[in-house]
Parts: C-alpha cells; sequence; structure tokens
C-alpha cells in the first residue's frame, strides 16, 4: 500500500508540474463575466428558471451571445442547455483584430489551458492534430489576440458550469473575405471529420461548434463617436432595428442551412464594397457566416445532410430584464439606454 501510494504522490507531483510549466490563458474581462465559482454559481441561481429547462435534444451547433451576464446570461444558459459534448469548438469574434494586422486567416492560440471559474480548462489536443494537418498558408498561431478577446471567455464559464469535464478548441475569425469563408470552412470541416473519424467521435454527442456573436449593436451615443442608428433612438426607431434583426434571422438562420443563405447573412452585415465594414452592426458577422460553413459542411460529411436552425431567442439590453450582479463585484462594460443597446440572438442547430 505504501509503494501505491508513493506512485500516487508522484503522479500528481507530475501533473502539477506538467500544469504549472504550461501556457495558460489568464482571465481579461472580470467585470462582465464570472471569474470565480462563487459568481458563476450565484449568476445561475440568479437566472430564471425558465432559462434553464433542461433540454432533451443534443445540439451539433450553437449561436451564443457573448454580451456582459447582467444583460445576456439567461440567453447564455438557455442557449447551452443542449450542448452534451465534451469537446467544444469555439467560433470567436476578432474584435482587436485591427491592433494585429490580423486578416484573411483562421486565428488560433498555443495555450495549453484557460483559466476559468472552476479551475484550468484545459484545450483539447485536437486543436494540435488540425494545425499539424492544415495548410499553415490558412491560419495564424497568435497568442496576443487570443489573450485580449472577451467573445470566447464570456461563453467558458456556462460550458463548465454545465459539464466541468468539458475541453475546448478556440478558433478566431478576423476580417475575412466570404470565399476564404468558404475554403477555409472546407478544409476545416474535411479534417476535422478525418479526425473524428479516427477517434470514434460522434458529432454533437462527443464533438459541438458554439459559434460566439452579439446581434445589432444600436444607438446614438457612446459608440467611439459614431452614430448606429439608422432609424433613430425612439421607441419606433429602436422597435424598426430589432425588426430587422428578427428579420436577418428568419431569412438566413433559420430552417435549412444553406451556402446561399449564410452569403446572404453577409450580405446583410458587411459592406458590398468593403468587407471590413460594417452594412449592419453584428459583431460575429465573421463568425456566424464562417462558423455555420463549418459546422453544415462537417454535417454533410459526417451524417450526409444539411442542418436545421431552431430560434432559442431573441433579446436585448434595451427590452429584456437585466440580472443583478453588483453585489458580485461584477458591472456591466458598456450602458443599456434608447441611444445604446445591444441585441443577442440564440440559434441551436442539429
Amino acid at each position: 500500500m505504501r509503494y501505491l501510494f508513493l506512485i500516487t504522490v508522484l503522479l500528481n507531483s507530475i501533473l502539477a508540474f506538467a500544469q504549472s510549466s504550461s501556457k495558460t490563458r489568464i482571465f481579461h474581462d472580470s467585470i462582465g463575466f464570472a471569474k470565480h465559482a462563487w459568481q458563476m454559481d450565484s449568476i445561475m441561481s440568479r437566472i430564471d428558471a425558465s432559462d434553464k429547462v433542461p433540454v432533451n435534444s443534443t445540439y451539433k451547433a450553437v449561436i451564443n451571445p457573448h454580451d456582459d451576464y447582467a444583460y445576456a446570461g439567461g440567453l447564455y444558459a438557455k442557449t447551452l442547455q443542449g450542448i452534451k459534448a465534451n469537446t467544444i469548438i469555439l467560433v470567436g469574434v476578432a474584435h482587436r483584430a485591427r491592433n494585429y494586422q490580423l486578416q484573411d486567416k483562421l486565428v488560433f492560440g498555443d495555450y495549453d489551458y484557460w483559466e476559468a471559474p472552476y479551475g484550468k480548462l484545459k484545450i483539447s489536443q485536437i486543436r494540435d492534430e488540425l494545425l499539424q494537418k492544415m495548410n499553415a498558408k490558412n491560419f495564424v498561431v497568435h497568442d496576443s489576440m487570443m489573450q485580449l478577446e472577451h467573445s470566447l471567455e464570456a461563453i467558458v464559464p456556462f460550458l463548465q458550469k454545465m459539464n466541468p469535464n468539458v475541453e475546448i478548441i478556440p478558433i478566431l475569425v478576423p476580417y475575412m473575405k466570404f470565399e476564404d469563408m468558404q475554403n477555409y470552412s472546407d478544409e476545416l470541416a474535411e479534417t476535422l471529420s478525418e479526425i473524428m473519424k479516427e477517434k470514434n467521435l460522434q458529432y454533437g454527442k462527443d464533438l459541438a461548434i458554439v459559434i460566439s456573436n452579439d446581434a445589432i449593436h444600436y444607438g446614438s451615443e457612446d459608440w467611439g463617436g459614431s452614430d448606429l442608428a439608422p432609424f433613430g433612438t425612439d421607441s419606433i426607431g429602436n422597435e424598426k432595428a430589432h425588426q430587422k434583426d428578427e428579420k436577418i434571422i428568419a431569412e438566413t438562420l433559420k430552417g435549412k442551412l444553406t451556402a446561399e443563405k449564410i452569403e446572404k447573412f453577409k450580405h446583410y452585415t458587411v459592406q458590398p464594397d468593403n468587407y471590413k465594414e460594417y452594412q449592419w452592426t453584428w459583431c460575429g458577422r465573421y463568425s456566424v457566416p464562417f462558423g455555420l460553413l463549418f459546422a453544415n459542411k462537417l454535417n454533410k460529411i459526417l451524417n450526409g445532410e444539411k442542418l436545421q436552425g431552431e430560434l432559442i431567442g431573441y433579446r436585448s439590453s434595451l427590452k429584456n430584464q437585466h440580472l443583478k450582479v453588483e453585489d458580485l463585484g461584477m458591472g456591466t462594460t458598456a450602458p443599456s439606454k434608447p441611444t445604446h443597446w445591444v441585441a443577442y440572438v440564440g440559434m441551436a442547430y442539429q
């Protein structure tokens, strides 16, 4: 028994050393999101019970918000209820891509772990297998961009709360032409499908995709000097903005996924003569079309059919009740008022 004890101690020491010498992405936004386990526990307890009803379905992919928990926490919980897999590919926004002149390539990180409320979250070894097999011209490994970006760390605490064993593969999508999205999603889907077949992994059950996005960013104030309110900011103008969002969702995200629908989403959100500029201010103007192309192609390869999209919910910081977070040492990173608000959509794909 003593030998067994010594072996156990030795293995634990080796594991501790490996983790201490590994690269860990540290938490970036401790205001809008929960950094500590007790904060996350409190957030979940405050979310309305209707947003925490267990889902029997198993989602293969979702579109999920990444704004402050005070504004969108309930929709996080509701959307992610159907994510049952242990390995999650996170497809995120690269908000600060301009800082590093990143464009036209997928962005990966080189971290071994991510700091998260319930302990370090492991990066799946599948990431390294993907990078070994993919064309190096189509991606860049950029830890500084991955560290600075908040759109995926927002989702991680909910995934970890719902499944302590979850592992992630973070990918950021910076400025990108639609034809590059098509080519890169082809390669990623084909490469991943080969790995999944080798490991006998099922789409949805063992591996799923979570696409990060916030819908319309609207208003005439506090947008860095920009006026993002083409319909005005009175009750009529704000309602028109909500209605346009719902039109985009109905026409491009719901129902059977097709390349034509996904390209139509691109036309709604990106300027036709400059793919780096907004047409309609969804920050997921690259993450959503790339993520959906990738998720849909993966399903066609593995299961011979297109994904079906279902609306989980559409909300906004202007319309919906907010969670109380100030007593948790948290807050909001932007105002919510008629002249400055953000909308959110939760979509599930099976």
